[in-house]
């Protein structure tokens, strides 16, 4: 199968296209060229940008993809999503792309965008979806998040008959090369400096979001661009059993070597720093039942070693930590006064 995947030297991408070559498939990467990401040796490099993909149509054509795979669409609406589909029809057989557990009501819901009682958990693909759209407008200030929303994706790839269409929800990703978010980094960054506890606000410690490893979910990835039966489909991706907050930061000290203890307080007693303005009544577990059984998914890296790997690259390259988020005077001061 010849699969032509859009974005695949990012963080998720890379591996994604290491995954199929690795099980026979030829590929092909476009992309802008300015980073060239160790890929295998065959694989073919189309360079360009993304915001005019008709324009690279020609060659498009002469790789002949059987399946397009659009890693994160840049501007997240409808617009960009159309013109993939638009490109595509009549050149490739399928379409997957990537989306993300920020589509469920209960996303909306966590972030007070929207009300009512929370959705039963693990959320399935069938679950509530969010009635707020482009939620970045209200949570980030960054120029390049305020036109981002899955579900416009989702809606433009899910109705275009003639370029049937996949979508890969992910929850949060984790690994090595996780140059722009490194997610295990402020607790790891404590138990670096022998913090004796972390703080957890108390409702934030039970609360449970869905994390997978980025070699895992590239692999389910792979196997939506190689599997005929995907097309149409929607999956979560999730590891069977969610871990809350709490037993999140467990894991990460057992590998880190951590001697200190997790200590939930309640919010108010919190220091600033540490305080989220979340509803954690909603949890944003994922079902990830219907990959495992459609697609045989299962997961490729062991728990334990997927997360020391990343420890391992996070202490080798580690952010500029911003002194606001690692105020230990101020989390010593409740320690001292009880909890």
């Amino acid at each position: 199968m010849r699969v032509l995947v859009i974005g695949g030297t990012g963080f998720i991408g890379r591996n994604v296209v290491r995954h199929l070559v690795r099980i026979g498939h030829e590929v092909a990467v476009f992309h802008r060229g300015s980073t060239e990401a160790a890929l295998p040796a065959e694989v073919q490099h189309i360079h360009g940008g993304r915001e005019s993909l008709d324009a690279h149509l020609p060659r498009f054509r002469r790789f002949r993809p059987d399946v397009v795979v659009q890693m994160v669409i840049p501007s997240g609406n409808d617009r960009t999503a159309r013109a993939l589909v638009e490109t595509f029809k009549g050149v490739a057989s399928r379409s997957v792309v990537t989306s993300s557990r920020d589509v469920y009501q209960a996303f909306g819901r966590l972030h007070r965008l929207e009300r009512g009682s929370p959705d039963a958990a693990p959320l399935s693909e069938e679950s509530p979806l969010r009635e707020t759209i482009y939620p970045y407008r209200t949570l980030s200030n960054d120029p390049s998040w305020q036109d981002y929303d899955d579900i416009l994706v989702e809606r433009v790839v899910m109705g275009e008959p003639d370029l049937p269409g996949t979508v890969v929800r992910l929850p949060v990703i984790y690994g090595p090369e996780d140059d722009r978010f490194h997610r295990t980094f402020p607790y790891l960054k404590r138990m670096d400096d022998h913090r004796p506890a972390i703080l957890l606000d108390a409702e934030r410690a039970r609360w449970r979001d869905s994390r997978v490893y980025v070699e895992d979910a590239a692999w389910a990835i792979a196997l939506a661009a190689t599997f005929d039966r995907a097309a149409g489909r929607i999956y979560n991706v999730a590891p069977q059993r969610t871990l809350s907050e709490a037993e999140w930061v467990d894991a990460i000290g057992r590998e880190a070597a951590w001697t200190g203890s997790v200590v939930a307080i309640p919010a108010q007693r919190l220091p600033k720093h540490l305080v989220r303005d979340l509803d954690y009544q909603n949890d944003l577990a994922l079902s990830s039942r219907r990959i495992r059984h459609e697609l045989g998914y299962s997961e490729q890296v062991p728990f334990e070693k997927g997360l020391r790997t990343t420890l391992e690259w996070e202490r080798a390259n580690p952010p500029e930590a911003l002194p606001k988020l690692f105020d230990y005077e101020a989390e010593d001061e409740v320690l001292r006064t009880g909890r």
